[in-house]
């Protein structure tokens, strides 16, 4: 019961990496917020929860809506001791300069602005509480980036620096800001990731990764659990990689 008592909002909660941790934080105590635009699948993962959860369906490039997913959260909990920024967007792999305007302009708004929007709503409510946790997915992509996902690679190193920076400005307010930089997993967002999804780019992925295998949902949820728990009260500022040796 590692997160008895503590509330955990997660965005894009509704499948891969984000409803491994709600699964995964529920089982050590926590109430959480399945925060997703898909508001089907949000009411499947905390219906399946049970009362310790909520869905509320949620863009998070939208300040107002992410200002009432906060709401939601406080009204339904009376408070938010752990914000998760999971939800994310990518292009194809391809050439850099094939993506359009209105797919780079999404990809910053969820991959980065989101971020932004969640401090402005959370930080104030943690302060008042006397301290909290951020974490943020970010990706290997913004450690070691590679051909073909230029502008997903960007925005993951933002969310890498803004991590450590955010870290560093609130860590006197007692608020532990970190993120975690899986390789790709079995999500989604894979086939977007490799291109097309076939076995043998499967094969060309997993060979990359020295631990022989893709991340799975489970891997970045212990990770997640022990970043936002009182285990990791003297870590902030981390961005660690759970990627099998990927970025070794």
């Amino acid at each position: 019961m590692r997160l008895k008592d503590k509330v955990a909002i997660i965005t894009g909660a509704a499948s891969g990496f984000g409803e491994g941790m709600a699964r995964r934080f529920a089982e050590e105590g926590a109430k959480v917020v399945i925060a997703d635009l898909n508001a089907k699948g949000a009411e499947r993962v905390a219906g399946e929860i049970g009362e310790a959860a909520i869905a509320v369906q949620t863009d998070v490039s939208v300040r107002s809506e992410m200002d009432e997913l906060v709401y939601a959260a406080k009204s339904a909990f009376g408070r938010i001791d752990v914000m998760v920024n999971n939800a994310g967007f990518t292009h194809r792999n391809g050439d850099m300069l094939k993506v359009d305007e209105e797919t780079f302009d999404l990809i910053t708004a969820v991959n980065m602005k989101a971020i932004y929007y969640a401090a402005l709503a959370v930080v104030p409510i943690m302060e008042r509480q006397g301290g909290g946790s951020f974490l943020t997915t970010a990706s290997t992509a913004g450690l070691r980036p590679r051909p073909g996902l230029t502008w997903y690679n960007a925005s993951k190193g933002w969310a890498i620096t803004a991590t450590k920076s955010m870290a560093v400005e609130l860590a006197p307010k007692n608020i532990r800001v970190n993120c975690l930089c899986p390789v790709a997993g079995e999500t989604g967002m894979l086939a977007q990731f490799m291109g097309e999804d076939t076995p043998e780019m499967r094969e060309k992925f997993r060979a990359s990764i020295p631990l022989g295998r893709l991340s799975q949902p489970l891997d970045i949820a212990n990770a997640a659990l022990w970043l936002v728990s009182d285990e990791a009260a003297f870590i902030t500022g981390v961005a660690l990689e759970v990627d099998g040796g990927r970025c070794v």
